[in-house]
């Protein structure tokens, strides 16, 4: 006798457990709980044990959390149908943000609706990788070079409105999870390394018409921060030495000296690795790594089972991004890369790149359990 859809899924529910009925997955949900519990301690001692701070980050941390939640419910399909939607939104608001856009720090990146204020680029870190895995959702892959096309056009739009802000971090960054579903979508490494070849060609002249002075200072410190070591080499020769003195097993919780005596500069969000590692030494990085390394690995799995292009595109270029962000923190902080002004995902202070990470949380978790339902 058949069976309907929702009695399968009512029983399927009963059987799994909690979980499960809210579509939370397991093992990605005890990664994100380690490293938000890890990440609320770093910040704690990072604040100079100030209970406000704490206490503001728990609240973004739980509103955080109750969105990836939601999105969770809410199935691929769903998503799919709405995704060029959100992100004809997404780009009208990144071009009114040259036009109303609220500046500060000397960048015109923020939108002001008067109750509160939030930068659209945040929106496409979602919106860019969705919307090209929606233009692949019924080809066969690899897609034909005309889509590839249309992707790498709308990838290329995406991160100039976001380059004149101007914000070349958080364009590069964007740009790099819509390029992650074109390389999962079959783009030939014929054309990958054609790119690279034109990027390489084009870095003079990027670096002498549209790379700003500061950005600059970026580059030439990251090569030698000794050359100023009390001017713009100061904060990642301070970040070094917080993450050399930690050794095998640190100082101890709340013994952060380069911290607590304000050497180190957003000891709360960019800079948060360094505290970490001076106050747990090389234990709690490796910790710290293997918790992000389960994330990670989970997420690549659940993109590895996806029923569907668009999910698994989705999936994979979330993923992937996380990594990156990851990779460009840790490096920054320990002078492998240069300095971008990057929080670590789940560790930094709350904010809306925090949310942003817990809705992709959400999509993950959703495009894993909605196709378990399916299958049971």
């Amino acid at each position: 006798m058949r069976i309907d859809l929702p009695a399968k899924e009512k029983v399927y529910r009963q059987n799994k457990g909690l979980l499960v009925s809210l579509h939370i997955d397991a093992w990605l949900l005890l990664g994100i709980l380690g490293l938000i519990v890890i990440g609320s301690l770093i910040v704690f001692s990072a604040s100079g044990a100030d209970p406000e701070v704490l206490s503001r980050h728990l609240l973004r941390v739980g509103f955080a959390f109750a969105l990836m939640i939601l999105f969770a419910q809410i199935p691929p399909n769903l998503m799919m149908v709405y995704t060029p939607w959100i992100f004809a939104i997404g780009t009208i608001m990144l071009a009114s943000v040259l036009l109303f856009g609220d500046i500060g720090k000397g960048a015109k990146r923020w939108l002001d609706l008067g109750f509160f204020r939030f930068q659209p680029s945040e929106i496409m870190k979602l919106a860019l990788p969705m919307m090209i895995a929606w233009l692949f959702a019924h080809d066969t892959l690899p897609p034909s070079n005309k889509k590839m096309l249309v992707g790498i056009g709308l990838v290329g739009l995406i991160s100039g409105l976001i380059i004149v802000q101007p914000d070349l971090g958080t364009s590069i960054l964007i740009a790099m999870s819509g390029l992650f579903v074109l390389f999962f979508a079959g783009l030939s490494w014929k054309f990958i390394l054609s790119a690279m070849a034109v990027v390489a060609a084009s870095l003079p002249i990027i670096w002498n018409f549209y790379m700003y002075d500061y950005q600059k200072q970026r580059v030439l410190t990251f090569l030698n921060p000794e050359s100023d070591p009390l001017g713009t080499g100061y904060h990642i020769i301070q970040s070094k030495i917080a993450i050399g003195s930690g050794g095998i097993e640190g100082k101890g919780f709340m013994g952060s000296t380069q911290a607590h005596l304000e050497f180190l500069p957003e000891s709360t969000t960019d800079f948060i690795f360094s505290v970490l590692a001076e106050e747990f030494g090389l234990i709690g990085v490796a910790i710290l790594l293997l918790l992000y390394l389960l994330v990670i690995a989970r997420g690549l799995y659940i993109a590895y089972q996806a029923q569907e292009n668009f999910a698994r595109l989705t999936a994979a270029s979330l993923v992937m991004t996380l990594f990156v962000y990851v990779f460009v923190n840790i490096g920054m902080v320990s002078g492998l890369l240069p300095v971008v002004g990057l929080p670590l995902p789940l560790l930094s202070y709350g904010g809306s790149s925090l949310v942003t990470l817990m809705v992709s949380f959400g999509i993950l978790m959703s495009i894993h359990t909605h196709k378990r339902l399916l299958t049971s």
